[in-house]
């Protein structure tokens, strides 16, 4: 029996289930982002700042069920999901629909060299680099920088690009519009509520909130022994089983960005609800070899950088003296 076979057990919907963990996320943001006014209003800062973290957490981990609704996995019936999708948008930024698409377009196309136009993050291959100006080294250095890509690419994204997002036209203009006034409308209230503090404090925490977003989209497709091809040689079980990662960082973590660690089975089979990730990826560890990245080797991989296609690696730059020499002909 195959991985995929196997992981087909863990399908099955769990609506009580299901309604405790958006309900008690729900119960876990609503009731930070209070403390989280209220320490500002009385001026401590201490308790502020691990509230605005919690408050973070919870919006990113909203995030992770709106992407469950989008595969229809969440909840049993569609309409279900959908209706949960646009009732979380406001609080995650990312309208359901475009959300939808673009990332069913990423996971049809995962491991594949030839669209790598449907990840989030970009990876050059190494005879890219090799073949690339001073300009665009440059760029991709600066991209490919943790210290850049995780604070830059939070703001960025969440701010700008989600507010009219990749193939809007295409899929859904008008509900993008919708979903703009709404968030307009979400934090008019909470002006109206808690003045500038509580809008400023929900700001703050969707920046963090994208930091540890990037942080776990980076780690989830980009380390040392991932994968990557061209057809016909593309396997798409291969890309999601070596191609997508399984972080261990603990039940903890886990919980708290409601088991996207566990990147590789929800890759090869994405019925899986997100409630039961977790216990589908014990399971199958005991039946066949998945691959789990430490903290360690999770640091490790913001070194690498390029696809190195001759070794099937992701590896860091090269040194320029050794790029020249590859570069000047034998004599």
């Amino acid at each position: 029996m195959s991985v995929r076979s196997a992981s087909r057990r863990f399908n099955d919907k769990d609506n009580a289930l299901a309604l405790v963990s958006l309900i008690g996320n729900f119960a876990v943001y609503f009731l930070s982002l209070w403390a989280a006014v209220q320490a500002a209003r009385m001026e401590l800062w201490i308790a502020y700042v691990p509230l605005v973290v919690v408050l973070a957490v919870s919006a990113g981990r909203l995030y992770v069920l709106e992407h469950d609704f989008g595969h229809l996995s969440f909840f049993k019936k569609k309409s279900h999901n959908i209706l949960a999708g646009h009732a979380v948008s406001p609080f995650t930024l990312a309208e359901f629909y475009t959300m939808q698409y673009n990332h069913d377009e990423h996971h049809r196309q995962i491991g594949n060299l030839e669209h790598r136009e449907a990840g989030e993050i970009n990876t050059m291959t190494l005879a890219e680099w090799n073949e690339a100006g001073f300009w665009k080294r440059l760029h991709y250095r600066l991209y490919r920088n943790p210290f850049v890509l995780i604070p830059l690419g939070a703001f960025y994204t969440y701010f700008i690009v989600w507010r009219f997002p990749k193939n809007t036209m295409k899929v859904a203009p008008i509900s993008v519009l919708m979903h703009n006034v709404s968030l307009l409308v979400w934090w008019g209230i909470v002006f109206a509520l808690a003045g500038w503090t509580g809008v400023l404090t929900i700001w703050l925490s969707i920046f963090v909130a994208g930091m540890l977003g990037v942080f776990l989209v980076y780690l989830q497709h980009n380390f040392e022994d991932t994968y990557w091809d061209r057809r016909p040689d593309l396997s798409f079980d291969q890309a999601a089983l070596q191609g997508a990662s399984c972080l261990n960082f603990g039940w903890w973590f886990d919980e708290a960005v409601a088991n996207i660690t566990k990147h590789d089975i929800h890759h090869l089979n994405a019925s899986i609800p997100c409630y039961k990730l977790r216990q589908a990826h014990r399971e199958l560890e005991d039946e066949f070899p998945l691959r789990l990245i430490s903290f360690r080797e999770a640091l490790h991989a913001f070194t690498l950088k390029l696809w190195d296609e001759e070794t099937g690696q992701l590896v860091p730059f090269p040194k320029e003296r050794q790029v020249a020499a590859q570069a000047t002909p034998a004599e």
